[in-house]
């Protein structure tokens, strides 16, 4: 992105999901001095100034902090958690110019949520992104909301795009989408836990299985991110007939491993849903 051109952009809150899109952000390109960012303490802002070499403002040290970052920008990402979401959506509501973009990545709030607690005619846009944004690797979802035109979509696409892949998706779909997403590193990391205590059962030594889970994962990863990857066929490009990874495959199917996965994500889904519906009671 040019300086000339790229907007202004402010995360409001820097948990790890807003700080993994700000460092895709920073990392494809974009000016520090077009970022900046809100965080509860001194302390923290002190480090995200140091690692990002962003402005950083403490709404310890300036109550304020929020609404003169929200102020100043053309894109706001608003990345405190669900519960709070609202309530800042209306802290910095007068402050915001009709053109500004408001883009939330909380999960459970929905865009109607957020439109009734901005000016009306304010642009929102909901986005669902993943940690591996940290490394411009994630997958992020946008939804537009009823002022939000294909120019401030493609803007939030482009903005967005560079900590991963962005998919537009209808509002009603991304709880499924977080269910598989969203979730979804926490499911691989899981696998990699498991693959390593299963190591350890086998007799290796405990560092040694760490070791071998985490970069068979990780490499197995770099392998579906080439192009025209299909996971089915990698899987039984691996699986030998009478192999030993046939067997193991045919244990997890045996147990059931993919309705074991799906339950998992509905149970997700259906979490969202419910939690979606306590906000906004």
């Amino acid at each position: 992105m040019s300086n000339e051109t790229e907007p202004t952009v402010s995360f409001l809150g820097c948990g790890s999901m807003n700080e993994a899109i700000l460092g895709g952000l920073l990392a494809g390109g974009m000016s520090p001095a077009s970022v900046t960012a809100t965080v509860r303490s001194a302390e923290r802002a002190a480090t995200l100034r140091q690692l990002h070499g962003i402005t950083v403002l403490a709404t310890s040290e300036d109550p304020e902090a929020n609404r003169r970052a929200a102020a100043s920008a053309d894109v706001v990402i608003m990345g405190v958690k669900p519960v709070g979401t609202i309530e800042l959506a209306r802290e910095i509501g007068s402050v915001l110019k009709p053109t500004t973009t408001v883009v939330s990545v909380a999960a459970a709030i929905s865009l109607a949520m957020l439109e009734a607690a901005l000016p009306a005619g304010q642009p929102v846009i909901r986005s669902m992104p993943n940690t591996p944004s940290r490394l411009g690797k994630g997958v992020l979802s946008i939804s537009a909301g009823n002022h939000a035109d294909a120019s401030l979509m493609a803007q939030a696409r482009k903005i967005l795009g560079s900590a991963g892949t962005v998919v537009d998706i209808p509002e009603e779909q991304v709880d499924a989408l977080s269910a598989v997403s969203g979730s979804g590193p926490a499911y691989v990391f899981y696998l990699a836990e498991a693959m390593a205590a299963a190591g350890v059962e086998l007799g290796l030594d405990p560092g040694l299985a760490k070791i071998l889970a985490t970069e068979t994962v990780a490499g197995a990863g770099f392998m579906l991110a080439e192009p025209d990857a299909d996971p089915t066929a990698l899987r039984r490009a691996v699986t030998s007939p009478n192999g030993t990874t046939e067997q193991a495959i045919a244990t997890f199917d045996r147990l059931d491993l993919p309705a074991i996965v799906a339950a998992g994500a509905r149970a997700a889904s259906n979490r969202a849903q419910i939690i979606t519906e306590e906000l906004d009671n």
